[in-house]
């Protein structure tokens, strides 16, 4: 790699846009329909690290790679989606595709660059971003008004694994599903899995077909919702010859708000809400199967995500015996697999660690205001888009209860309808500020525990923003609030502070 601090010394030139967006992932492109249809003529970039769109959906390549979300709602909202609720890596980057192309995005994104620093300077109201060429070296420099953060929250390079004692010693393969291998060939082995999660519930039954055996190794269970892989009610609709606009609006409808009842249930009726969960397990892997200690988490529903097991997929696997659950912990890896704190040990010729992912803040890029480190956990956020201190930036971070996309296009409007507003009142800068009753207002983590907790938040909690305990002050987490809140944000607040 060359010096990319001498290669920026001698970028050739600076290309200025008055917004720059980071990311073409699904709130990149999102983000990017929104400007070219509310605001077709501001400028804009998309810088992009990876060699194409996608995201999430590029970064992990193991057997089926699939959401965990319905389509309905992490579509577009101004893109019907017509194929199955729980769909496919490949189908989602071709939905994607459709929207680039429809909508002549592709010629704003630029591939293959890495942001390493963005400095905001208050003399000249402007980001200045340095980038890297990651298959030249090649050094580039970006100006722009306004900084679109579409990137994402986790770290795509690499997959978070624990670190046991003994890994050395498996004299098998460590794959973690992040990093893949393309040519990893698993015909008739024996396979660990590390996990309990979404990913690991997609993985078992994706391999458990040309795999000898494979075996769910989980410390603690988590709740899934197995299911036919339909919306009845779509497919009703369609019967009735509606117009797919029509079926995307009343579909979308009708999930979010049966997801806002099922939060509410699980808070206020998390007895009922468990043994609903548990029952709808038990139907797939038959009486005899443990559900204790196997499929009954410790903790209340929706502290965790809950992923849809479409067609029970997962259950059929494991009641079919080609796949198994061992719940127990690590003592240490030994040469022939895993050997648990039970004394048991699980032979494997290749062990999956569906561990999950490290939080990355802002895309680990480098921040800075006025010469000025900015480190985001001292910042506190407005609605979980907005930082103190940082003028000219908004973050999509979604929802952890319903689909990322519906946040997506609710901060997709506000950027445009902050943009349109700053131009009336000829401001060329905005941050937000707390206001004189936002005083003695206590600063709080980023979410509470008690509401959400997956490891990747706990271990990362110390890097995120701070919250009050008003809600414009935090991320409430509750799109059924938000998406009549988003619009009514008076830009006139204290809290906006305008130069």
């Amino acid at each position: 790699m060359p010096d990319t601090t001498l290669a920026r010394q001698t970028a050739a030139k600076t290309e200025h846009f008055d917004v720059l967006i980071v990311g073409a992932g699904i709130s990149g492109i999102g983000g990017a329909y929104h400007l070219t249809t509310q605001m077709p003529d501001r400028s804009f970039v998309i810088l992009e690290t990876q060699e194409s769109f996608g995201g999430t959906w590029l970064t992990h390549k193991y057997p089926g790679i699939r959401s965990d979300s319905d389509l309905h709602t992490f579509g577009y909202r101004f893109k019907p989606w017509k194929g199955k609720p729980i769909a496919t890596a490949h189908e989602i980057k071709t939905y994607m595709g459709e929207v680039i192309e429809e909508n002549d995005i592709a010629r704003h994104i630029r591939y293959r660059h890495r942001i390493e620093s963005a400095s905001w300077s208050s003399q000249d109201n402007l980001w200045t971003i340095d980038a890297v060429r990651t298959d030249t070296g090649e050094a580039l420099r970006f100006t722009a008004n306004f900084l679109w953060m579409c990137q994402g929250y986790y770290r795509h390079s690499v997959g978070y694994t624990p670190e046991w004692p003994g890994m050395e010693s498996f004299k098998g393969q460590i794959v973690h599903p992040q990093t893949w291998p393309e040519d990893l060939d698993y015909t008739g082995k024996k396979i660990v899995v590390i996990g309990s999660g979404a990913t690991a519930a997609t993985v078992i039954p994706a391999m458990a077909d040309k795999a000898g055996h494979v075996t769910m190794l989980q410390r603690s269970p988590t709740y899934f919702i197995p299911g036919r892989n339909a919306i009845e009610l779509a497919e009703t609709l369609r019967q009735l010859e509606v117009d797919e606009e029509w079926i995307h609006e009343i579909v979308r409808r009708k999930i979010l708000h049966d997801q806002s009842v099922f939060t509410r249930r699980s808070l206020e009726e998390s007895d009922k809400v468990r043994a609903e969960l548990l029952a709808g397990v038990r139907a797939h892997v038959g009486p005899d199967f443990p559900l204790e200690p196997h499929f009954t988490p410790s903790y209340r529903p929706w502290q965790q995500r809950i992923a849809f097991v479409p067609d029970g997929d997962l259950f059929k696997a494991i009641r079919g015996g080609k796949a198994s659950v061992e719940t127990d912990e690590i003592d240490r890896f030994v040469p022939e697999g895993i050997l648990l704190k039970s004394g048991k040990t699980l032979e494997a010729d290749i062990i999956v660690t569906a561990t999950g992912f490290d939080l990355s803040v802002m895309g680990d890029i480098a921040f800075t205001v006025d010469g000025k480190p900015v480190d985001f956990a001292d910042t506190v956020t407005y609605r979980g888009m907005m930082f103190t201190g940082v003028p000219n930036m908004v973050w999509v971070f979604g929802y952890f209860r319903a689909s990322w996309t519906l946040r997506a296009d609710l901060v997709g409007d506000f950027v445009c309808r902050l943009l349109d507003h700053m131009d009336k009142h000829q401001a060329r800068k905005v941050q937000v500020a707390l206001r004189p009753e936002d005083k003695d207002m206590p600063l709080l983590p980023w979410i509470d525990p008690e509401n959400f907790n997956p490891g990747y938040l706990m271990r990362g909690m110390h890097l995120l923003p701070k919250r009050g305990d008003k809600p414009e002050w935090q991320h409430t987490q509750d799109y059924w609030n938000e998406k009549n809140i988003f619009p009514a944000i008076d830009l006139e607040d204290r809290a906006f502070v305008y130069g």
